[in-house]
Parts: C-alpha cells; structure tokens; sequence
C-alpha cells in the first residue's frame, strides 16, 4: 500500500494532473502487484517559486513542469524492484509530456506496523488485511 504524494508547480489542467497521478499508480500496480484500489495519492498544487529542484550536480537542467514524487510504502522490496519502478514511472510520465529529467523520486519504506486505515487501528497488525509479499 504505497501512499504516494506528488508535487508539482501550478498550470496543469485537471485532465493532466490525473493523468500524472494515473501514470504513476500504473507503474506501481505493474511492478510491485498491488490491488487496483490500493490508490491513496496526495497532489499539490504550489505556485512558482515554491519547488527547488536543482540537478544535484548530475548536469541536467530541470523546468518549471517538474514532478516531485514521494512514495511512501513497507520494506522488503529489493534494491532491483524500486529501480524498476523508477524507471517504470519516468516511462508512465513520458507518456503524458512530462520530461525525463523533471521526474524526481524519493521512495521511503516503513513497516507494516506504521499504517492505520481507520478507525485508530492498525490493520496490517490486527489481521484485518493481509501484509503485501510483492
């Protein structure tokens, strides 16, 4: 269960912002199995001037139609799978115009213990849903 939040300057239709967060919601489910519904994205809207993203010193300029992405999921998967991924969601977004050098992602892993779907409980701990293995 990835909770993805992404951000990007101010100027998208809402047509391409939803392409952008479909985009990446397509590359997870390809790669790591996820269910469909597993879709919790977060997507903010800033007004220029607000994102720095500079190239950090890999010789690439970035333009003001960068996508910062953070994905938020469990442990476990390997160095190879998260490479993947990433390469899967620079895909997805190239097909929607977004540039190979405006996709930024941090990925951050937690464990099953960290997540509450609702009602102050922590489902993957109390058994009401089951712990992804992918």
């Amino acid at each position: 269960m990835p909770l993805v939040r992404i951000d990007v300057n101010e100027g998208r239709t809402a047509g391409e912002l939803q392409q952008l967060s479909r985009g990446i919601h397509d590359a997870i489910l390809a790669e790591y199995g996820i269910p469909e519904r597993d879709y919790f994205h977060i997507l903010t809207e800033h007004p220029r001037g607000q994102i720095f993203a500079q190239d950090a010193g890999l010789g690439f300029e970035r333009t003001g139609g960068v996508v910062m992405i953070q994905i938020f999921t469990q442990g476990g998967r390997s160095q190879e799978a998260k490479q993947q991924l990433f390469a899967a969601v620079a895909e997805k977004l190239a097909e929607v115009g977004v540039a190979g050098e405006d996709v930024f992602i941090g990925y951050v892993e937690n464990t099953a213990g960290d997540w509450s779907f609702g009602f102050g409980r922590a489902q993957y701990v109390t058994g009401e849903l089951a712990v992804p293995r992918k």
